[in-house]
This record gives C-alpha cells, sequence and structure tokens, in this order.
C-alpha cells in the first residue's frame, strides 16, 4: 500500500511540473535585482561585476586584472557617471496609477465570466500604486543620495594622493547635466568625497561647486538631445525594436493569462514588468509584481531591456556612440593637461587632478563604447571598421551586454592616468575602472592598464577624426541643434564685428 502510495505522489509532482511550468525546480542563487536592466541598484550592478561578471575570450579564458607596478603613481581621473537611485518619472507614475485600474478590470471581467480567481496572488486585488498621488517624479531618492555619497568617499579614499591639494574647482572639477537627479548625484557624491575636509557642521563638510550647462546646448553630456540624426535614427528604430521584443512579449503575456486566469495584454505585461523592476529595486519587494513571472521570464524580459539599450544607446549603430566625441574629447586633452603639468614641473594647486562628470545612462552607454569596453577582440575590430555586431544574445545563452552592470544607478567608468617613472623618464598609462573594478579594453590587447599613446591611438583616434556636427546633422552646412555658450557668444561676436552676411568659418575668435 505504502508503494502505491509513493508511486501515485511521485506521477502528481511530475504532473504538476508539465501542467505548471513555474511548478519546476527554483535556482535558489537566482536574485531578481540582479536581473533588472538599467532599473539595478548600483551595489546590487556593483555585485555582480565583482562577483558573477566573467568577460570571457574566444578562449573562454576569464580575464585578469593587470597589477599596477610600483613605480606608478595616480595624477589625473576622469569619472563619467549615472545618476543614482531615482524615483519613476512623472510619464510611468502616471502609468502605473492606470494599472491600478486595469488590473481592476481585470478581475471584474473575470467575475463576470464566471472564471476562478483561486489563482491570483492574494496582493493582487488590494494593490495601488505606492506613487500613487505624485505630482512629479524623476528626483534622486535617498538610496541614490547614499549610493553616490559612498562613492565619493570610496574614490577619495582609494586615491588619496589626488586629493591631497586644498579644494578649488580648477583643481577638482565637477560638473553635471541640468537634470535636477544628476545635479543631486554631483552635490552628493561631492559631500562624501570632501567629507572632513571643511568647518561646516559636525561632518566637517565643505562648500564646492558644480557646473552646469543648458540642456539646449549641452554637447558635453546630453549629446544626444542635441544630435538630428540620431533622434531621426531612434525614431526610425522604435518599431523595429518592439518587432524583436514582441514574440518574447506575446509568448510571456500568454503563459501569464494561462498562470492566473486573467486576459492579461501585451502592454499589461509591459507595465507589470515595469512594476516588478521598481518594485525590486526602490523598494525591496520582490514577491509581488516580480512574483508573477518565472525566474526564465525574468531573464527574457531583462533581456529585452538589454537589446533595446544595445540599438538604440549602445553598439547598434556607430551614431549611438560617436556623437559622443566631444566628451572623449574633453577626456584626452584633460590627461594631455596633466602630463603637460607633470612634465613642466607645475606646482602643486596650480593644475587640474580630477575632473568629476554626472549624467545619464545615454550618456554612460555610449562613452563605454567609445572606448570600447564589453567586447571580444573579433567585435573590436569590427567596429574600427564600422561593421554593424551581432545583438546581445538570448538566454539561457551567456552574455557581456547586461543593463545591470553596463549601466546601473550610479554605473560609472574611471580613468585613471599614472606616471611610471624610470631610468629619468616618465611613461604615462591609462587604467579603466568600470563600477570601480578593472575593465579590459579590447582595443588595447584586453588589457585594463594602457599606454597613454596607445590609448590615443588605437582606441580614441578613430572616434576623433569625426566631427560632432558632421555626425549629428542631416545637412553639414548647418550647425548642431544645441550649440555651447562658448559658440553663440562667438558668433554674436562675429555677428556684431564682421556683420551678418560676413563668412565668419575661417575666424576663430578665442576668449
Amino acid at each position: 500500500m505504502k508503494k502505491i502510495i509513493t508511486i501515485c505522489l511521485t506521477l502528481l509532482f511530475l504532473f504538476s511540473i508539465v501542467v505548471n511550468p513555474t511548478a519546476k525546480a527554483k535556482d535558489e542563487t537566482f536574485d531578481v535585482r540582479q536581473h533588472l536592466s538599467t532599473v539595478t541598484r548600483y551595489e546590487v550592478g556593483k555585485g555582480i561585476n565583482e562577483n558573477e561578471f566573467v568577460l570571457l575570450s574566444k578562449k573562454e579564458n576569464e580575464f585578469v586584472s593587470a597589477k599596477v607596478p610600483d613605480q606608478c603613481t595616480p595624477i589625473h581621473l576622469n569619472l563619467v557617471a549615472r545618476h543614482g537611485t531615482r524615483a519613476p518619472t512623472k510619464k510611468r507614475i502616471r502609468d502605473l496609477d492606470t494599472l491600478s485600474s486595469r488590473l481592476k478590470e481585470l478581475l471584474q471581467n473575470a467575475k463576470e465570466t464566471g472564471s476562478s480567481l483561486e489563482k491570483v496572488p492574494s496582493w493582487l486585488p488590494k494593490w495601488s500604486s505606492p506613487w500613487k498621488g505624485k505630482i512629479r517624479g524623476g528626483e534622486l531618492i535617498s538610496q541614490g543620495e547614499d549610493e553616490m555619497y559612498h562613492l565619493g568617499k570610496r574614490i577619495m579614499e582609494r586615491f588619496q594622493g589626488l586629493f591631497t591639494d586644498e579644494y578649488h574647482p580648477d583643481i577638482y572639477q565637477i560638473r553635471a547635466t541640468q537634470i535636477p537627479r544628476a545635479s543631486a548625484s554631483a552635490v552628493a557624491f561631492g559631500m562624501g568625497m570632501f567629507s572632513g575636509k571643511g568647518e561646516l557642521g559636525a561632518g566637517k563638510h565643505r562648500a564646492f561647486s558644480v557646473l552646469s550647462e543648458s540642456r539646449a546646448s549641452d554637447i558635453m553630456l546630453r549629446f544626444h538631445d542635441c544630435c538630428r540624426n540620431y533622434k531621426a535614427y531612434r525614431k526610425h528604430q522604435e518599431p523595429a525594436v518592439y518587432k524583436l521584443k514582441e514574440p518574447v512579449l506575446n509568448e510571456i503575456t500568454s503563459s501569464l493569462g494561462a498562470r492566473y486566469g486573467l486576459n492579461f495584454t501585451v502592454k499589461d505585461t509591459s507595465t507589470l514588468w515595469f512594476l516588478c523592476k521598481q518594485e525590486a529595486s526602490l523598494l525591496g519587494i520582490t514577491d509581488q509584481a516580480c512574483g508573477l513571472f518565472s525566474q526564465d521570464e525574468v531573464k527574457l524580459l531583462e533581456w529585452t531591456d538589454d537589446l533595446e539599450m544595445f540599438i538604440v544607446k549602445g553598439y547598434g549603430n556607430s551614431l549611438n556612440y560617436r556623437m559622443g566625441v566631444p566628451l572623449l574629447d574633453d577626456v584626452i586633452l584633460s590627461m594631455e593637461n596633466a602630463i603637460k603639468a607633470k612634465e613642466e614641473g607645475h606646482a602643486p594647486g596650480s593644475y587640474e587632478k580630477a575632473r568629476l562628470r554626472f549624467a545619464h545612462a545615454e550618456t554612460l552607454v555610449p562613452f563605454s563604447c567609445l572606448i570600447g569596453l564589453f567586447l571580444e577582440g573579433s567585435e573590436y575590430e569590427q567596429i574600427q571598421r564600422e561593421e554593424p555586431l551581432k545583438y546581445p544574445l538570448k538566454p539561457p545563452q551567456k552574455r557581456t551586454w547586461r543593463g545591470s552592470t553596463v549601466a546601473p544607478f550610479g554605473g560609472n567608468n574611471a580613468l585613471v592616468l599614472y606616471s611610471c617613472s624610470g631610468n629619468n623618464t616618465s611613461e604615462y598609462y591609462v587604467q579603466v575602472l568600470h563600477n570601480e573594478q578593472p575593465i579590459p579594453m579590447a582595443g588595447c590587447g584586453g588589457t585594463d592598464f594602457c599606454p597613454f599613446e596607445v590609448f590615443k591611438e588605437k582606441i580614441a583616434a578613430a572616434h576623433l577624426k569625426h566631427s560632432y556636427d558632421n555626425l549629428c546633422n542631416p545637412n553639414m552646412e548647418k550647425q548642431s541643434e544645441c550649440k555651447s555658450y562658448t559658440t553663440k557668444f562667438t558668433e554674436l561676436f562675429s555677428y556684431y564685428f564682421y556683420g551678418k552676411n560676413k563668412d565668419t568659418s575661417s575666424q576663430k575668435v578665442e576668449l
């Protein structure tokens, strides 16, 4: 009798696995917070870098960071960072309010058709948006402040030799876009970096300046806002991106409907996935909206986000990142100035030691592509030839292109310039840290510690031969949509002194 019962129980268990795909054995190490694409919190994304993110070459050898030689000293640091964790934007808050009404409608429809609600999770009928009633959104939240504050402290502690000078904005330049969450991130970072270096309050804080340019003219950090060709490309790609994502969304929508007995649409699935990301990242809730999806479905939804990021912000088109040439040019120039100051023996306190920038995923992702991160050697050669890359591999295949590591909240690239002395001469090297971890540069033979001249020749030169205006304007005779204040002032100066009909293309005014 016992044997018969055991056999029956075994058959019932096997039957439940076949009927219910979510009943199969779960990966106990799975953490949905590591699969939220660009909505991933910084500490989670950084942890993936440290513990799980394996960069594989064609021979599948794990990347090993180069040891910085003892005779090498950091002399300058460039930072390009995304803002910290933020609240949902005003538009997405409205979407969540609409979702609340939509869920009630789905439940009512199910009741009217006599469908059982036994499969519906207990939280769903009572759910309302945590952001209900909020009029504004998109601001840096307390978790984001904390991320950026401690990032500033860690960078200062790691490179203490760079931060021994008394603060001056010409020595430690901090720049942010005009979007409040970016400038607030810069302030939180600066509070951490300069903590204990002033006389303000118990924390011995000090005041510091954050420079911003109008979003209508910021081609350094918001180049995507100023590029007509890019705007046209992105608009053109929207239907194609959706078509690539559609099979996954359709399949998951069908599974959700069968699983919970509700007539979900693809739009419902997309909004529930957005809610999952917000709950898990901002509120630490992983058993509500995220619990609706199986682990495999979460990975597929993450892939659709990563795919879109690849196509419209990353390696999907060279324009995506080459429009960032003003930023790359600024990074190279700052390093050349630091080398010049070192060679000419400038006194401490008379030259810049760090240039710190705070912006958005639309800035960080293209910049990562400009310096050739997240590539294998063969892919780098394709980029140099302006050949398209294959799309990120679909789960269950592994891929290096993941929003949770490429551009989580607070994600950053630090380019540290080293002076390496020997035989009365100095050589200069660049080390790239992505989310504070050394990362290989395909353009420098897969190392993270690259001779500065090689960095310029092999990585930067191919991009810097392009002009921002030529890349971004349909008609090369026209200027870009956004012009810096310097450019506008120069044109105004030329207008008054040379007349509006004067050809000023060859005039160079230094101000």
